[in-house]
């Protein structure tokens, strides 16, 4: 019989933890997925790579790399599973998580360099390496942070209602 490992709060709370949600490429939506036939067609024609297939639907990888917004994905696509649309940005944010190297005192900007929208910013701290700052309206999503932060203290997390209308 297989055990699966819990953490202590999982125990202490008598429940596993939610699987994290996937992320989908740029323009498809949950119920638009019920369409897609698992081709993977969207795998194959995307030139950063970032597209895999998870039980048979598309998802993304942004430890692989970055997603341009390019559109090779649902040009390729056979079935009405993308939006019309173009879609420019993603319905998430990045955050940076407390393991952050110059939180440890450790200078790094590779975040800031990476992002295509420059939506990290580093602002001075007295006595310390300059500290990263999201620019949550400017953040895209498309996860050119996340694969080169060598700490791996970038992820994505769901933008607020607010943001996501306004």
């Amino acid at each position: 019989m297989a055990t699966e490992a819990l953490s202590r709060r999982q125990f202490l709370r008598g429940r596993k933890s939610a699987a994290p949600a996937r992320i989908r490429p740029p323009g498809v939506t949950e119920h638009a997925l019920a369409a897609c036939t698992g081709c993977g067609s969207c795998v194959e024609h995307c030139p950063t790579g970032i597209i895999g297939l998870e039980d048979g639907l598309p998802a993304l990888d942004f430890t692989a790399g970055q997603c341009t917004f390019c559109g090779a994905c649902a040009k390729i696509c056979p079935e009405p599973v993308f939006a019309e649309e173009a879609a420019g940005r993603f319905d998430h944010i990045v955050t940076i998580a407390a393991s952050c190297l110059p939180f440890q005192r450790v200078d790094c900007q590779a975040c800031r360099d990476a992002c295509p929208v420059e939506a990290i910013r580093f602002r001075p701290v007295r006595g310390g390496p300059f500290v990263p700052e999201l620019l949550a309206d400017a953040c895209t999503g498309c996860g050119a942070c996340i694969s080169v932060c060598p700490a791996g203290a970038v992820a994505t997390a769901t933008r607020s209602v607010e943001a996501a209308y306004a």
